[in-house]
């Protein structure tokens, strides 16, 4: 068994592959586009849209927040401040205190 190298770039290779002429990875003539046409979808205000981004247009303007889109607000963290850990850990110790007796 013989391996073939192929020049890629100056001082880079790689093994030659009998690759087909045509490959295709779907039926379609153009398969990574997405279409913006939906079916007849009705809005909460009352009209049928067929564009995704008309649809999403008109949620925006009124306000409402599609499934999935949402933007989460980052969580805060809890008391950090020095004296309301100290208060913790002593409420804690006082508490192990009265349960071991």
């Amino acid at each position: 068994m013989t391996v073939e190298l192929v020049e890629i770039a100056p001082g880079r290779f790689r093994v030659k592959r009998d690759t087909p002429q045509n490959f295709a990875r779907s039926s379609h003539p153009v398969p990574y586009v997405i279409s913006d046409t939906i079916e007849p979808t009705e809005q909460v205000d009352g009209k049928f849209y067929t564009s995704k981004r008309q649809f999403r247009a008109v949620g925006r303007a009124l306000g409402l927040t599609e499934v999935g889109n949402e933007k989460v607000k980052p969580k805060t963290r809890g008391s950090v401040e020095k004296a309301e850990k100290k208060a913790r850990a002593q409420s804690i110790r006082k508490a192990i205190e009265i349960v071991r007796g």
